[in-house]
């Protein structure tokens, strides 16, 4: 069996965080009542901009291009958990979703975090 090879992204924790919250928002998505459109679009498009973000600071050689890349996928993120926070206030998301989904949002927060400040 061959093993698959890996972009530099792939391998960080933080790209494989946000990887992880993707599925979870599809999820949470998909188990959205209707009416609330917007929400899911927000969080989708929130969702997606954090892999997306880590992987184009990845493939950056200037360490300012790195950042601002990092900066745009943390910001991402801090939008994912507020969304959280919004299904979780009109109360149309399980509260053991929230909860993992929270864990990860904060994980991935505190690395791009530390990830801004060090490029």
């Amino acid at each position: 069996m061959d093993i698959l090879p890996l972009l530099s992204h792939e391998k960080l924790e933080v790209y494989q965080k946000s990887i992880q919250f993707l599925t979870l928002s599809a999820q949470v998505v998909a188990n959205t009542p209707r009416g609330y459109a917007e929400l899911c679009d927000q969080l989708k498009r929130a969702a997606l901009s954090v892999p997306l973000n880590i992987a184009e600071a990845s493939g950056r050689t200037g360490s300012l291009d790195n950042a601002k890349h990092f900066t745009i996928a943390r910001g991402s993120a801090l939008e994912c958990g507020a969304i959280l926070d919004a299904y979780s206030a009109l109360q149309i998301l399980d509260p053991k979703i929230y909860i993992d989904a929270k864990r990860l949002i904060v994980a991935e927060v505190s690395m791009l975090t530390k990830l801004c400040m060090k490029r």
